[in-house]
């Protein structure tokens, strides 16, 4: 069994990684939760030592891996510190501001022999999980189109931001996330075109893009926008012979934001009426249209990755480089706003 200590108690460490470590107790003891300020807004997990004192985990030679889940900004100076102080790290997203600090942090902890990998739960979101069922299945023939978008309608997130932040941009904040399903599936693509905007005018918050990547003849995009009333289907895959769509995205957030967590059987579970639509000819050019059951999405997957990597010496869940080439993507586009 491996104990973890988190640097960071908020939203990030109570929502998206504690519910699902906690699903793992035969590979993980969630040990010291740090916090600067020590405030509690979420409830306390029995027996776990909650701390204002870094020296409570880096002065702990029985923790075998560190969770930075703290604000964006600090991610980069917090990871090297646990680095230095000797621990594998598990970096929430976006990893870095800069590729140059990305390999800075992946270079010292190969001098030091220690693990260090960024947190990509979204590879296990169900919708995403659901399309690559789909696409392998090869009933849509050769692949021509994907359409990846994630939408909100909340006009107040930008109109409060009075001043631009490349960390905390709209790119940033969830292109780490779609960007990242698109390269760990079809790796880096042979070209890119950036659409990155300020919606509210210069100077303003990043509140949109919209990048095309192409793998040959395949179009990959991914758009997110803050200001869509009525949100795009979360994916759309084209091809030769048929097209899939997804309206609806994972629920594993939504569950978690109504504290609906992970040990509930269905936690996360599409209902009917969120299934994908295929429609597709066959060999025999027959049209067929149907419902596809959603793949269960699985957070915990990722926690599971690292205790292989950790105790059995199994190739890291996300590579280094797909980490790099991610943080390259998003110093590229949000140029455009600069």
């Amino acid at each position: 069994m491996l104990n973890v200590a988190y640097i960071g108690n908020g939203k990030s460490a109570n929502r998206y990684h504690l519910p699902f470590i906690l699903q793992l107790p035969d590979q993980f003891h969630v040990k010291t939760i740090y916090s600067p300020s020590g405030r509690m807004r979420w409830q306390p997990i029995d027996g776990v030592h909650y701390t204002t004192d870094l020296n409570d985990i880096y002065g702990d030679d029985s923790i075998d891996l560190v969770v930075v889940t703290t604000p964006s900004r600090y991610h980069y100076t917090t990871a090297k510190d646990v680095l230095e102080h000797g621990k594998n790290v598990l970096v929430e997203k976006p990893f870095t501001e800069t590729s140059a600090q990305a390999r800075e942090l992946f270079a010292l902890a190969h001098e030091r022999g220690l693990f260090i990998q960024c947190y990509q739960n979204r590879r296990f979101d169900s919708d995403w999980l659901t399309v690559q069922k789909v696409i392998e299945s090869g009933v849509l023939g050769d692949l021509f189109e994907v359409e990846s978008n994630y939408d909100y309608y909340r006009p107040y997130v930008p109109d409060q931001a009075t001043s631009f932040s490349r960390i905390d941009s709209f790119l940033y904040g969830h292109g780490c996330h779609t960007l990242d399903q698109i390269l760990s599936y079809f790796g880096c693509p042979d070209r890119t075109h950036y659409d990155v905007r300020q919606l509210l005018g210069p100077g303003r918050m990043n509140d949109y893009f919209d990048i095309d990547m192409y793998y040959g003849r395949v179009k990959v995009r991914v758009a997110s926008s803050y200001f869509r009333v009525q949100a795009r289907p979360s994916f759309v895959v084209y091809g030769q012979r048929g097209v899939f769509t997804k309206a609806a995205m994972d629920r594993q957030e939504v569950d978690l934001k109504h504290f609906y967590m992970p040990d509930h059987d269905d936690f996360g579970l599409d209902q009917p009426e969120d299934y994908g639509t295929l429609a597709y000819y066959d060999d025999d050019d027959q049209y067929h249209e149907e419902k596809v059951p959603t793949v269960k999405g699985d957070y915990s997957r990722v926690y599971a990755g690292i205790y292989a990597t950790l105790t059995q010496g199994a190739d890291k869940g996300v590579r280094d480089e797909e980490t790099i080439q991610q943080i390259e993507m998003l110093e590229t586009g949000i140029k455009q706003c600069e």
